[in-house]
Order: structure tokens, then C-alpha cells, then sequence
């Protein structure tokens, strides 16, 4: 596999630049709760649970509740959690 071949920034980041910002927001957010002063780091340990919290979002979205209480939108939180839930899939190495 050829990192030339996957095009992040013109085939992810130019595509999705203002929903991307939104899922960095979710970030920033979750590490400024658990870890208020520290570098941004994903605390893996405190995100367990990704799919049940993405659906939580999703329903709530779905219920037209754009924002959660912390001022993030709802939207943006189920990107986070599926990206996290994909990057832990892909780390395990599953395919099937």
C-alpha cells in the first residue's frame, strides 16, 4: 500500500473542511472536560463505549436537537465516535 495513492487531504479535507472543524471542536470539547489543562490527547480509556454514544447522538439529531449540552452538535459527536469506533477496527487489523 502506497500512502501516494489515498489522497487525505484533497480526497477527505477539501472535500469536508467545515464538518472536520465541527469533529476537531468535539475533540477539544471532550478533552477539556476530562483532562481541563492537559494537551489534546484521546483518552482512550474514558471512550469505551462508541457505537451506543453514537446512536445517542443520532437520536437526539434525530429528535432535531442539533446541539448536545455542551454546545456541540450532535452531528458532529456521531463523526467522532464513527471515527473512533473505525480507527480501533482498523488497528485490530479486522476486515471481515
Amino acid at each position: 500500500m502506497n500512502r501516494k495513492d489515498f489522497p487525505v487531504y484533497s480526497g477527505v479535507l477539501k472535500y469536508f473542511p467545515d464538518a472536520l472543524l465541527e469533529v476537531s471542536k468535539v475533540s477539544q470539547a471532550g478533552n477539556d472536560q476530562h483532562h481541563k489543562g492537559t494537551p489534546l490527547h484521546w483518552d482512550r480509556a474514558k471512550s469505551t463505549d462508541e457505537l451506543d454514544a453514537l446512536l445517542r447522538h443520532l437520536i437526539d439529531h434525530s429528535k432535531g436537537i442539533i446541539l448536545d449540552t455542551d454546545g456541540q452538535r450532535h452531528l458532529a459527536k456521531v463523526c467522532w465516535r464513527s471515527l473512533a469506533m473505525l480507527q480501533k477496527e482498523v488497528e485490530d487489523g479486522k476486515t471481515d
